[in-house]
């Protein structure tokens, strides 16, 4: 529900002058989203939206450039040298091992990439479990991982 959440919040603030997050909440509304002001305010957040001058002379909510700057993969690669311990495939699903700790710190690395493949993460204190679409694609970013860290 959170990713269709915020994927509709993206579409919103690409197509409509969205200047505060009352406005925000009666778009999402109107497409059958159901939030707080509170959960907007953290939507608002985790994607990185800022406010900018639109050419009305008016502020409107717009995704933040420094997003796609963010050295997501850099700080991924640094996470999983420093932090798994070991990795794993069954089936669909790819269980990390890390140090005690630094499973949300994984998961959050990850959830910040647009990895297609991967439906969502879960984190535990020292495991994360990573479910992919597929077990090619689990079997994939096991290869991946092994490249990471050799």
């Amino acid at each position: 529900m959170k990713g269709t959440r915020q994927a509709e919040i993206l579409k919103i603030v690409e197509n409509v002058e969205v200047e505060t997050q009352e406005q925000l909440l009666e778009e999402l509304r109107l497409r059958g989203f159901c939030a707080t002001q509170a959960t907007i305010s953290r939507d608002i957040k985790q994607l990185h939206l800022v406010k900018e001058l639109a050419g009305t002379g008016r502020y409107r909510y717009a995704l933040s450039e420094r997003k796609h700057t963010a050295n997501f993969e850099g700080r991924l690669r640094t996470i999983f040298k420093e932090g798994v311990t070991s990795f794993d495939v069954a089936q669909n699903i790819v269980v990390l091992n890390t140090m005690p700790g630094l499973a949300s710190a994984a998961c959050s690395a990850l959830d910040g990439m647009d990895i297609d493949q991967m439906v969502g993460t879960l984190a535990g204190d020292d495991t994360a479990i990573l479910i992919m679409r597929t077990n090619e694609a689990a079997a994939e970013f096991c290869s991946e991982i092994h490249k990471m860290l050799n």
